[in-house]
């Protein structure tokens, strides 16, 4: 074990469970309502989290486990979008915002040669990938969704002054929107100074050196923005166009 690695043993079970518990006896002192949320995302992360790292060393050997395990990883991330977004069945056009949004960047970053072609090099940067365009693409639609009910009458003088109804959509939500990139761009802006993210970290733990270590964040990081820009649009043009079906239309 080199001297970078996490030990696992008792005493890191124990933390995990002092940290779980205060976050949950935290929430519910101060009447947040999260206690449950907490400990239910705790007990899901470690059951997935072993059962990743069990599978993944026969995901990496070849190919087709690695595409199929992609393919696994963007299914989920448009179910937990779509349920943020909205609970009618046409929230999952999530998944073409999140495909659209990793699959030109993924394919820019393989082809230009900044990523080995080799499953063990895309398959974290695909997850990455797809973790923030899944949060982008819930973030702005569920946006989407809280303007299109509390500002309805804005959206029905939109309409009433000739707007057709994807502009009056794109009119009215177009100044939040932003907000979805907000945690990247706050993210971008501070690596190095307030964080050091995974890649850096996975970098450095797998043995690299820090110059390696921050080109690999660097290209995470702007990927991510690219990645998640995309999804913003792809996103509020699927609920301007009521493929994601709007809140006056249920």
């Amino acid at each position: 074990m080199g001297s970078g690695s996490i030990v696992i043993g008792p005493a890191y079970w124990a933390v995990l469970a002092v940290l779980t518990a205060a976050a949950a006896g935290l929430a519910a002192a101060a009447g947040l309502r999260l206690s449950r949320p907490i400990l239910t995302a705790a007990g899901r992360a470690i059951g997935q989290l072993a059962a990743v790292s069990a599978a993944i060393a026969w995901v990496l050997t070849a190919w087709g486990p690695t595409v199929a395990f992609i393919v696994l990883m963007v299914a989920v991330a448009a179910v937990t979008s779509a349920r943020r977004i909205s609970r009618h069945r046409s929230a999952l056009w999530a998944i073409a915002a999140i495909v659209c949004a990793v699959a030109p960047v993924l394919l820019l970053v393989i082809g230009a040669g900044t990523v080995p072609a080799r499953p063990i090099a895309v398959l974290p940067v695909a997850g990455i990938l797809i973790g923030g365009a899944m949060t982008a693409t819930y973030l702005a639609g569920r946006r989407m969704m809280d303007d299109l009910t509390a500002r309805r009458g804005e959206y029905e003088a939109l309409l009433a002054l000739g707007f057709t109804e994807p502009a009056a959509v794109r009119e009215l939500c177009r100044p939040s929107l932003p907000q979805a990139l907000h945690p990247a761009l706050d993210q971008t802006r501070t690596v190095g100074l307030v964080t050091l993210p995974g890649a850096f970290i996975g970098v450095l733990l797998g043995g690299g050196g820090p110059i390696q270590a921050g080109a690999t964040q660097l290209l995470v990081l702007i990927g991510l923005l690219a990645s998640e820009t995309i999804a913003i649009i792809i996103v509020s043009e699927l609920i301007a166009h009521d493929l994601i079906r709007r809140p006056h239309a249920y």
